[in-house]
């Protein structure tokens, strides 16, 4: 089944108004925890081609996931709300229950940014050698996969010394 397409800029809307919401009912590390993800998301929107942006708005999403699911439990009463207390708490939890789909659409958009995950866990390469560890190496979370349109002015050639006189070069010395 293919995702619909949905641009990070409506997730991150949808997801700042259901947090805006919540902090009627919730405060203290409910709101840092969203409103600082978010603000990972606006780095994301502004950082087009940046895959760790992205990966870190996906974890950082993920990681919201838990850390709602106890916020929740933890400070949501079961008598005593007000109607408004009640319509943040409803929006808190239609946040989280977003989040996962949410996930997978951001993960989507890591994908067309040029990141993968590697997750091989326990299968062998054709060398019989064990994939590298995706917490070291290249992927989800690993290093950097930045990609810029900025050539490499390495150069595999060895470096010329540039004292050598013409002599060196292959010309003739010319004569006074």
């Amino acid at each position: 089944m293919e995702l619909p397409t949905v641009n990070l800029k409506t997730i991150l809307l949808v997801h700042w108004l259901l947090t805006t919401w919540g902090c009627i009912t919730f405060s203290g590390p409910y709101p840092w925890a969203n409103f600082t993800i978010l603000a990972v998301g606006v780095w994301a929107v502004a950082q087009r081609d940046s895959i760790d942006a992205i990966s870190l708005f996906l974890g950082g999403l993920a990681a919201t996931i838990f850390l709602d699911i106890v916020h929740i439990s933890v400070f949501y009463r079961q008598a005593g709300f007000t109607d408004t207390e009640r319509f943040g708490a409803g929006m808190a939890i239609l946040s989280l229950l977003l989040k996962p789909s949410s996930c997978c659409l951001v993960y989507r958009m890591y994908q067309e940014r040029g990141g993968e995950l590697l997750l091989h866990v326990g299968e062998a390469t054709t060398s019989g050698q064990l994939p590298p560890c995706p917490l070291t190496g290249q992927g989800f979370l690993g290093r950097s996969q930045e990609r810029s349109d900025y050539q490499t002015i390495d150069s595999p050639e060895a470096p010329t010394d540039p004292f050598v006189g013409s002599e060196g070069r292959g010309h003739s010395p010319q004569g006074y």
